[in-house]
């Protein structure tokens, strides 16, 4: 089986982790796992575990390259008799799916994000990630939207949870020096307490009503806010420029991109995902309770999957500063919980094994 996975690019994101996961899956039962992308971070991950890298600009929004882009998938299609178009993102979908259709190669997608729709426009530029011949969903909530928005078959759509690498996020294997040398790059003195927001530094992950929480909580008490800024310089600026006028400028600490997600979470007393618009999935929640930490989120899209209020983590409302505070204060003192419960959960429902073997199901379906 040869399987095209087409996605913008390889940097860090859930996105393209999930990509390698299926190409090591893919690789490991002896199928050939190819990828377009214009590469990045992960491009010598892919490689390294024997993945095929077609390196092209294939997520350019440029009307006039589609053609282009159209003729490229074509012959990649046909020079490596590629049995399935796995498309994660619109814009490379498009030409995906025109070139898929015109050499009779099955069409998959996978819709990875609860995407904005302000315009009939907009609805119909998304719809191409509901035009596959069968549609993978990241979590029930993006199921359901899929359904309201497009009109899609319910029996179209597998619901697939993005999976957690359980071997890789074990803290059994995080020594108390990872941590404290994790700890001290940070610049966290031993009595304080970590609480750490992973993600992008965009403004609908929700790093400016963290910032309003910390203003109400015990000055012990600093905020990570770990993420990449991709660039937006004037919103990193709003954050610094928020953090300084609440007086917890020394409290706020952005070490940007991290590599070493487990060893940052097992850093940390609490983990939060302050997300402003729901989650289609949130693998942060996910993560975080495979390393035995609490988890303060937001009570919308797949944190309502992957948290159970009371008792692997808080659900509190969205945009909502008191309410999350109130959470961070519930979790750090909080002795009834119960971390390898919370880690079970997640190796039973939410695993990286989980996503793979269901992925490679939906491919073999097709391809019957």
């Amino acid at each position: 089986m040869n399987v095209l996975q087409v996605v913008p690019e390889l940097n860090a994101g859930g996105v393209e982790g999930t990509t390698l996961e299926i190409a090591e899956a893919l690789i490991a039962q002896g199928h050939k796992a190819h990828v377009i992308s214009a590469g990045g971070r992960l491009e010598d991950e892919l490689i390294r575990m024997g993945g095929i890298l077609h390196k092209a600009d294939i997520g350019s929004k440029n009307l006039f390259s589609i053609f282009r882009r159209i003729r490229l998938l074509r012959a990649i299609l046909h020079e490596h008799k590629i049995d399935i178009v796995h498309a994660r993102s619109r814009a490379p979908a498009w030409p995906a799916y025109h070139a898929a259709r015109i050499e009779g190669v099955p069409f998959l997608t996978t819709y990875h994000g609860i995407y904005n729709s302000r315009s009939s426009l907009k609805t119909y530029y998304n719809s191409v990630m509901a035009r596959g011949e069968h549609i993978i969903a990241n979590s029930e909530f993006t199921k359901a939207h899929i359904i309201k928005t497009h009109g899609t078959d319910a029996e179209r759509i597998t619901a697939i949870p993005r999976g957690v690498d359980m071997e890789k996020f074990d803290p059994a294997i995080i020594s108390a020096k990872d941590i404290l040398a994790q700890r001290i790059r940070w610049g966290i003195k031993p009595e304080q307490k970590v609480i750490l927001l992973p993600g992008r530094l965009t403004r609908w992950k929700g790093p400016l009503i963290a910032i309003e929480a910390l203003a109400t909580l015990p000055k012990d008490y600093i905020l990570v806010l770990l993420g990449d800024p991709q660039g937006r310089d004037a919103f990193v600026q709003e954050i610094k420029t928020l953090a300084s006028e609440l007086g917890v400028a020394s409290r706020v600490i952005m070490p940007g991109h991290s590599r070493d997600m487990p060893t940052a979470l097992a850093s940390a007393h609490i983990v939060i995902s302050a997300s402003t618009d729901p989650e289609a999935f949130g693998r942060v929640a996910a993560e975080a309770q495979a390393m035995r930490r609490p988890i303060v989120a937001t009570a919308h899209g797949g944190a309502l999957e992957t948290v159970i209020d009371g008792e692997t983590g808080f659900l509190i409302p969205p945009k909502d500063a008191q309410g999350l505070a109130d959470g961070i204060r519930k979790a750090l003192n909080w002795p009834e919980y119960n971390g390898l419960a919370a880690r079970g959960r997640i190796a039973n429902q939410f695993s990286k094994k989980n996503l793979q073997v269901k992925t490679l199901a939906v491919y073999k379906d097709l391809l019957k």
